[in-house]
């Protein structure tokens, strides 16, 4: 394997996403087998509630890292016995308020666990292992795109919250708490809630900058070469440079084998190979790494050891195969320029807007406050500008 652009981090951490049913979690097992084999200690674990990563080994994985080779493990969460551990106290009070409310039994424990939960506890266990010192490689099989979005911005969300509305809810609760408690019947948040979600939020907390730290983590996009599946990967793209993660490669899945001339498939490469020029012309220069079609089902060790060597080929798959830049400040003659990768992204999706020390940027339905680094903060927004997917904000004097 080739060892050109290997990262300098002691800890590499590669996340795979794409549209459900593209072969990102076959894409994931396969490359944590090939780490492994080369001698790096490996975890592979599973974002997805939708858990195929043991199905893809053809094993049984527990919520904690099971042993499926000398030098890999896998995971697949058990989010109801992370809810107990991590969730009990604030899920207590929820069920009594919503109890309280009119929803009885099994409706107020369903209401009283959040969407995406599992998700956040993933989330804390990539920097528990990140920061453990036991494995030099963790891969992760994100859930498809839409929700992998959800989770990497989810860091964002929770630290604007913890850091200006969280504070003040716990101030305002020691006041206006024993008021309410003589004028209604409704339960209040005890200090002990406020401190289990402090001590919730302390687990997550550096979980942005572990995943952002281009040196140690990079994001695989998995495509097929279908007009659908493309255009969901372009966006995702877009939306994740948004979020300061970087992508490093694409992997082209699926494509029709070379050799194969019957006939009856002939319109089918045709078009794949339109699909796969769109793509490597549309992510340049993101490297593009194209698969075959494999002959069997991709389940059990063999068949994703075959499959990660087709993938790979010559190449390391922990380096860092590509080193782009999502976000950068950039000094001129009249002050500073933002510039942000925005791939793909169309001038009539974006709004841009200015609060306080804070850049509001919004992509369709996904919106992000950018904190400004204090060479920005006082100096007013002069201009603006998006072109070839690169977002420039001129700040002036």
């Amino acid at each position: 394997m080739s060892k050109a652009s290997a990262p300098s981090t002691a800890v590499r951490i590669l996340l795979f996403t794409g549209k459900g049913g593209v072969g990102k979690t076959s894409a994931a097992a396969a490359t944590a087998l090939r780490c492994a084999d080369a001698g790096a200690r490996t975890l592979v674990m599973s974002t997805d509630p939708a858990h195929s990563l043991a199905d893809s080994f053809d094993t049984w994985l527990g919520s904690t890292p099971t042993r499926i080779t000398d030098r890999l493990a896998g995971q697949q969460l058990d989010a109801q016995e992370r809810m107990e551990e991590h969730w009990g106290e604030i899920q207590r009070y929820l069920v009594d308020v919503f109890n309280w409310a009119g929803a009885e039994g099994i409706e107020a424990e369903e209401l009283s666990v959040p969407p995406g939960l599992d998700e956040l506890f993933s989330l804390s266990d990539i920097k528990t292992y990140a920061e453990s010192g036991d494995w030099d490689v963790v891969i992760v099989d994100c859930a498809p795109t839409a929700e992998t979005i959800r989770l990497l911005s989810l860091p964002d969300i929770l630290e604007w919250y913890m850091e200006r509305v969280f504070p003040m809810g716990r101030r305002l609760n020691k006041i206006v708490g024993p008021v309410l408690q003589r004028v209604t019947s409704m339960p209040v948040a005890s200090d002990e809630v406020f401190g289990a979600g402090r001590r919730f939020y302390d687990r997550l907390d550096g979980v942005k900058k572990v995943l952002t730290d281009p040196s140690a983590t990079s994001v695989r996009l998995v495509v097929n070469p279908e007009r659908m599946v493309i255009a969901e990967a372009r966006r995702t793209y877009t939306y994740l440079s948004l979020f300061g993660y970087r992508v490093d490669a694409v992997i082209v899945n699926r494509l029709l084998p070379e050799g194969l001339d019957h006939p009856w498939f002939a319109r089918w490469k045709e078009s794949q190979h339109e699909h796969l020029r769109t793509i490597e012309a549309g992510f340049a220069p993101l490297p593009i790494l194209p698969v075959e079609l494999a002959r069997e089902e991709l389940v059990g060790i063999e068949r994703l050891r075959e499959f990660g060597a087709s993938l790979y080929r010559d190449l390391d798959p922990t380096a860092v195969l590509h080193a782009g830049e999502p976000m950068r400040v950039e000094a001129c003659d009249d002050g500073f320029v933002l510039v942000q990768e925005l791939p793909f992204a169309d001038r009539d999706d974006l709004e841009l807007g200015r609060r306080g020390d804070e850049l509001l940027v919004r992509i369709g339905p996904y919106r992000r406050a950018v904190m400004l680094p204090d060479s920005l903060r006082r100096r007013p927004v002069v201009d603006a500008s998006l072109r070839d997917g690169v977002l420039r904000v001129a700040f002036g004097r």
